[in-house]
């Protein structure tokens, strides 16, 4: 191999540590860590079944966005998760802060009921070449003056499932804002994008996700990961479609270590909750 494609070990050294962890799934209501601080969230709701933890990342969140069809999903999911309250109030308690998108999904009564509520609506059906989900994210980085850039973290919900050609787009939001954190989830499992730029430490919130995960070169093959912390570690291993994808791997330690010489995605399942 030629040397300039291959992490050397001294390059590896240099680069920034990036450190995740999913503790915006944890019931407790702290997320501070000794080996992450405290994040702000903000909550994007995508045109699928709403998860389980809706309602926890709801709390979490200093921002709320439906992309379009979303807003269908939280007027109709958020009540049936407390059925005990009236419908009514439950929507008025879960009001999000923006609808935004091309507009051809929300159903009429719902888009008036958010209007009427005071919701604003952000219709861009002007623009075909973007997603609903990168409107949505590029709303968020533009400035939003109650968000925290430096520790902002992006938890999308509905982006997995349902149609491939949409979870293709979804995950290709990931790369068009590779400097930002996205996690894009479902009630099975999580992908955040690993950069390149960066060594990365994940540390598993064993109560709430895994043991089940995977490292996807999609966009370009590595000539060279190196993980630990896995049943089945990669050492300065090439991976690519049609041929090694870390895919069914399994964590094995409290934290997982990855560099490698493109961008990965990483994946972990989701506990179901009893």
């Amino acid at each position: 191999m030629r040397s300039g494609r291959v992490l050397r070990t001294e390059d590896k050294n240099l680069m920034e540590v990036m450190r995740h962890a999913s503790t915006f799934l944890l019931p407790s209501s702290s997320e501070a860590t000794d080996y992450l601080p405290s994040s702000v969230h903000a909550l994007i709701i995508l045109n699928q079944r709403l998860p389980g933890f809706a309602p926890l990342l709801w709390e979490r969140a200093k921002l709320r966005v439906c992309a379009d069809g979303g807003a269908n999903r939280l007027f109709d999911g958020m009540p049936e998760f407390f059925p005990d309250d009236d419908p009514g109030e439950v929507r008025r308690r879960y009001k999000p802060d923006l609808v935004n998108g091309d507009m051809d999904s929300i159903r009429a009564e719902v888009k008036d009921y958010y209007s009427d509520l005071g919701v604003k609506i952000l219709d861009e059906s002007h623009d075909q070449d973007t997603t609903d989900l990168h409107k949505c994210v590029a709303f968020v980085c533009d400035g939003q003056p109650i968000l925290e850039k430096s520790n902002l973290c992006i938890l999308v919900l509905g982006a997995l499932g349902g149609r491939f050609d949409h979870e293709v787009g979804n995950i290709n939001v990931l790369y068009r804002f590779s400097n930002m954190r996205i996690i894009l989830l479902s009630d099975d499992c999580l992908i955040y994008l690993l950069p390149k730029t960066r060594r990365h430490e994940i540390y598993i919130e064993s109560s709430v996700e895994g043991p089940h995960c995977g490292l996807i070169p999609v966009g370009a093959p590595s000539t060279s990961t190196t993980t630990t912390g896995l049943q089945w570690n990669l050492s300065e291993t090439g991976m690519n479609f049609g041929g090694l994808v870390s895919t069914s791997n399994i964590v094995r330690e409290a934290k997982i270590t990855v560099h490698s010489d493109v961008d990965l995605l990483w994946t972990i399942c989701i506990r179901k909750r009893s």
